[in-house]
């Protein structure tokens, strides 16, 4: 088992001042997002937290709920925005660099800047995968 460490809080300077009066939450479910699609792909993206969403307008990052239906395939590619994909639901593989790797419900995927990847549902349900992306894509 890893050893845990004592969260220690944000130390130094911060990229933006704290407020007098804190902001409001937005607190929203995957209904009050902002279909997308991706090109190529027949799976359906949803930006629940993203610039774009008036319900949930993120300023740094973006949440999106990608639904992609059995032997479903968004081709490899690449960008600059560091990503974190994360499998709820269903199975299927990523194509990482041109390697595939089995992902399933559970699985963290983290993305540096430019690391081409691609995912396919190999399975016989919708797989549901939370991407988190910084900055957001546009």
């Amino acid at each position: 088992m890893a050893k845990i460490e004592t969260f220690k809080g944000y130390q130094g300077k911060l990229p933006s001042p704290k407020p007098d009066k804190p902001p409001p939450a937005h607190v929203v479910t995957a209904k009050d997002g902002m279909p997308v699609r991706y090109p190529g792909c027949d799976g359906i993206g949803v930006r629940v937290v993203h610039p774009s969403n008036p319900k949930a307008p993120a300023q740094a990052l973006g949440l999106v709920m990608f639904y992609i239906p059995p032997h479903v395939r968004l081709e490899p590619g690449s960008h600059f925005p560091e990503e974190c994909y994360v499998v709820l639901r269903g199975r299927g593989v990523m194509t990482l660099n041109g390697e595939r790797r089995e992902v399933s419900a559970g699985t963290f995927i983290h993305l540096p800047p430019w690391c081409e990847h691609g995912i396919e549902n190999t399975g016989d349900e919708t797989m549901e995968v939370l991407i988190c992306t910084s900055p957001p894509n546009p």
